[in-house]
């Protein structure tokens, strides 16, 4: 089980946890690359100007500050200039667009796995420091649709060489929910999608009131409102559902028609893994088309781990516009559920390999002589501490997780033990090598009910 942190909202994992978070990350690092993803890295902190204007987060936000500010050099946190640690990858990606245009090729596709604070309430799956994973696919000027379809596909991909289990990418327009509003004749669409996006968490009735209290529906508006959010489907057949609901407006035609294109294609290429489900808004503002998040089966009170959608104008400078579609994972949340339920676990918690055993107090340059040989051959060594009886050398490698323990006599004749067989046989430090999946830590998903818990 994965332990409490001592700084509530900062995770810190052990060694063998952290080995799990290193293999997601290194897993989705190689998924992304196979689809032409290049890596970027952006700065900490972003002016807050910058990231206020991007959503409706402006409490979430860690400013930042020198302690002992020189005179003159303090910064109001109203200040637009002031800086502060940055909430998503995707609002500093707009930026590093934004001002490296001119050295970039568009469309440009990139990934990055980077820090970000929140300083919201810690709780299961939310922490104030966590790590994301993100994919976005950008244009100079426009981008062709068929992108939103692409990413969708790629992040199933990546999840699904995670083995974390079943799971499902929900779909949904903005432009669909909104030209839905528009023709029920709400104007003020982005506060239905706000009031819509709370229905897992206060339910219809609830939503329904803060819909005629604050956005001004009437009760037959709300219900309608209510009743597109309800509509689910595997397949296209949601058109037809919409259609059956008597409204019209050239903003839901489009989206209708763009979500179809995303599902249908998902769907044929990713049977079971897409639904249109007709809720999903995404809280953040900049989303302006399709919109995802991800639910892994049996945890969906986690809520999504894997979110993103398209957005027009959240790059741009002057009449000049990137817009993108991108998705992002919550690496730390997928990790502290993965930890939790041991679905994966490491089957060691060091790199080592191999210790290489000391004889005597005076054969510890011998010891370092073997160990450079084998790692010089791409295999983790460390050296055993200090010279005790070789009982106690071996349960110190079997404490660590090291499978293998390497004697060498004065002589230099060498033999290598397989502590967890009891197997012992002559080896040579120029050629001896382990087995493949000895060779580094393993990730495995244990078939037991913890892990289907």
């Amino acid at each position: 089980m994965a332990r409490k942190a001592s700084l509530s909202g900062f995770p810190e994992w052990l060694p063998a946890e952290r080995l799990v978070e290193q293999h997601l990350l290194d897993v989705l690092r190689r998924t992304f690359e196979l689809h032409g993803f290049s890596n970027i890295e952006t700065r900490a902190v972003e002016p807050v100007g910058q990231l206020l204007q991007k959503g409706e987060i402006d409490k979430e936000v860690y400013g930042v500050g020198r302690l002992q500010a020189g005179e003159g050099e303090a910064i109001s946190a109203t200040d637009p200039n002031a800086l502060a640690l940055h909430f998503d990858l995707t609002v500093p990606f707009s930026r590093y667009v934004v001002e490296n245009a001119g050295y970039l090729a568009f469309p440009f596709r990139r990934y990055q796995m980077q820090k970000v604070w929140r300083g919201e309430r810690p709780q299961d799956g939310r922490f104030r420091e966590f790590t994301q994973a993100d994919i976005d696919i950008v244009g100079d000027g426009s981008l062709p649709f068929r992108y939103d379809v692409e990413l969708a596909l790629v992040m199933i991909e990546a999840l699904t060489n995670l083995n974390i289990g079943d799971f499902t990418v929900r779909v949904n327009n903005r432009k669909l929910s909104e030209g839905f509003y528009l023709g029920l004749g709400l104007t003020d669409t982005a506060g239905v999608l706000r009031n819509i996006d709370k229905l897992e968490k206060i339910g219809a009735e609830k939503v329904k009131q803060l819909l005629m209290s604050e956005v001004g529906a009437t009760e037959e508006q709300a219900e309608k409102a209510l009743t597109l959010a309800s509509i689910r489907t595997p397949d296209t057949s949601f058109v037809e559902r919409v259609r059956e609901l008597g409204v019209t407006h050239e903003v839901l035609d489009q989206g209708l028609a763009e979500l179809a294109e995303v599902v249908g294609s998902a769907a044929q290429r990713s049977p079971g893994r897409i639904v249109a489900d007709l809720a999903i808004a995404r809280g953040l503002d900049y989303y302006t088309g399709t919109v995802y998040e991800t639910m892994i089966t049996g945890h969906e009170q986690l809520g999504s781990i894997c979110s993103g959608g398209r957005y027009e104008s959240l790059a741009s400078k002057g009449s000049k516009t990137y817009p993108g579609v991108g998705l992002s994972i919550g690496v730390s949340r997928l990790v502290s559920r993965l930890l939790a339920t041991e679905t994966l676990v490491a089957n060691r918690s060091v790199p080592t390999a191999v210790l290489v055993t000391l004889e005597n107090d005076d054969s510890w340059n011998q010891a370092q002589d073997v160990a450079t040989a084998l790692r010089e051959r791409g295999i983790p060594v460390e050296v055993a501490p200090s010279a005790e009886k070789f009982g106690k050398q071996i349960k110190f490698a079997d404490r660590r997780g090291i499978p293998f323990v390497w004697f060498t006599s004065a002589e230099k004749c060498h033999e290598v033990k397989d502590i967890r067989s009891g197997e012992q046989v002559q080896a040579d430090p120029a050629t001896w090598m382990p087995p493949a999946e000895d060779l580094h830590p393993q990730i495995l998903r244990p078939t037991t009910d913890s892990a289907t818990a």
